[in-house]
């Protein structure tokens, strides 16, 4: 059995969860969350707190008793403070916006990228290049900052494009002349 799997999942006060059958729903202050889950596993809710059992002792519903946990665990944690990630644009003339629900990125193309920004997520636009995504849930936070960056990785050479804060670009040495 998972060891993260036994521990229960706290709730706050201001969080509401509702179970039905393999799909929960979690309600706070900061959004709305629903998911389905495997139906290899049992999901109950007492007393502000979720537990998560395996209905069998077959490996696959071992190994989704721990899963299931952690993604609920980040549902309660992104409906009472949201997830956010940090992206930087490092290049000459690179800049980013926010035109309503549509990012505008340049990024040295002979077009903009218009990137539309998906529902439940907030996209905010510092300094023209910096940008901040947050929302409730983990995963499409993480979804949309890939994509970001997927549009211009940081190159090697001179450390230009689209990078999340706190990650390590290896750079390369240049030509030498002889």
């Amino acid at each position: 059995m998972s060891r993260i799997g036994k521990i229960p999942v706290a709730c706050g006060e201001n969080v509401d969860v509702l179970i039905d059958g393999s799909i929960v729903t979690v309600k706070g202050p900061k959004g709305e969350l629903k998911q389905t889950f495997a139906s290899c596993v049992h999901i109950r809710y007492e007393n502000h707190q979720i537990f998560v059992d395996p209905k069998r002792d077959d490996r696959f519903s071992l190994a989704m008793h721990g899963t299931v946990r952690a993604l609920l665990a980040n549902m309660v944690k992104g409906v009472q403070c949201p997830f956010g990630k940090d992206l930087e644009i490092q290049g000459v003339g690179f800049k980013a916006s926010v035109n309503g629900k549509i990012l505008d990125l340049s990024l040295g193309y002979s077009h903009p990228i218009r990137y539309p920004i998906p529902e439940g997520i907030t996209v905010q636009v510092k300094d023209s290049t910096k940008i901040h995504v947050e929302g409730a849930d983990a995963c499409k936070v993480g979804q949309v900052t890939a994509d970001i960056k997927r549009y211009y990785p940081v190159e090697p050479y001179k450390g230009k494009g689209v990078r999340i804060i706190g990650e390590y670009v290896r750079r390369k040495e240049g030509k030498k002349k002889a």
